[in-house]
């Protein structure tokens, strides 16, 4: 029997309220609205919290604000506690920079299959648009096509086409464990699936992999990945990049747990059973 997806949005944030302002609204504008907003938050100020409460007040879908303290980059921990907050069964994974299309989650919801993980695609916007969107709280997402073909050729978008052509849930399946196209800024799971897993591994220190790891135990697991290009787009808002000095040994985790065949987070979901919330202090 198909099994039914009710979805919930697990947005990490840290620190960034306008871009996360201008990805929750775009949320909220889904032809799809039969789901509900958990905000990840990786230890933000009180800003962050006062954007949120804003964005509650008026958001037309159910909207949570899931807090941890800020003791460096903590984005596996802060998408396990926004898993354990939520109320579906299947979880979409954004970035509070990566503002969805209309279709997001009609797309996301169109090829969820028990057995397989949704990789999504997304859309580098250059500085300039990304700094023009904040300012002048621009709806990118509801950009025409000939003003999507304008930015393409100002080099204000890296790609177009992908944001406009559709491709039906015919070839999409990949046998294969591969790097490419894992992006936890857009990412599809089903809850039980992560469950089998114990989660994103919070033993990885520093930026780099950990979506890697999760989809490479998840296929241990028996899960495959769909590709979600051509379907799933995001418009990710242009930042400088993270700091990438734990890179190289996170990847080194990553291929010995390929050899090991390891399916399960050191520490992750289960270490956060019976663990009481918690609040942006002030």
């Amino acid at each position: 029997m198909q099994q039914t997806p009710t979805i919930s949005v697990v947005i990490t944030t840290y620190n960034r309220p306008d871009a996360l302002e201008a990805v929750v609204e775009a949320c909220f504008m889904q032809d799809d609205k039969n789901f509900e907003i958990i905000i990840a938050d990786d230890g933000s100020t009180a800003n962050t919290r006062d954007t949120v409460t804003a964005l509650a007040a008026r958001s037309p879908v159910p909207l949570k604000h899931v807090w941890q303290p800020d003791e460096g980059f903590r984005a596996a921990m802060a998408r396990n506690r926004g898993t354990l907050a939520a109320t579906g069964n299947y979880i979409i994974f954004l970035d509070g920079d990566c503002v969805p299309q209309r279709d997001f989650i009609a797309r996301h919801r169109l090829l969820a299959r028990p057995g397989f993980l949704v990789s999504g695609s997304r859309i580098l916007l250059s500085q300039a648009l990304t700094e023009r969107v904040l300012r002048e709280h621009i709806d990118v997402a509801g950009l025409g096509v000939l003003e999507r073909l304008r930015c393409r050729l100002r080099g204000d978008m890296n790609k177009v086409l992908q944001t406009m052509l559709r491709w039906p849930d015919i070839g999409r399946v990949r046998r294969r464990f591969s790097w490419r196209r894992i992006k936890s800024c857009n990412l599809a799971v089903w809850r039980a699936d992560l469950e089998k897993v114990n989660g994103f591994d919070e033993s990885f220190v520093g930026w780099g992999h950990e979506d890697a790891d999760l989809v490479l135990r998840l296929f241990h697991a028996g899960v495959l990945r769909k590709d979600g290009a051509l379907a799933t787009e995001v418009l990710h808002l242009w930042h400088r990049e993270a700091e990438r000095d734990e890179e190289s040994s996170n990847r080194n985790v990553v291929l010995q747990r390929a050899a090991d065949r390891t399916t399960q987070a050191v520490r992750g979901l289960r270490e956060h059973a019976g663990e009481a919330p918690s609040s942006i202090p002030g």
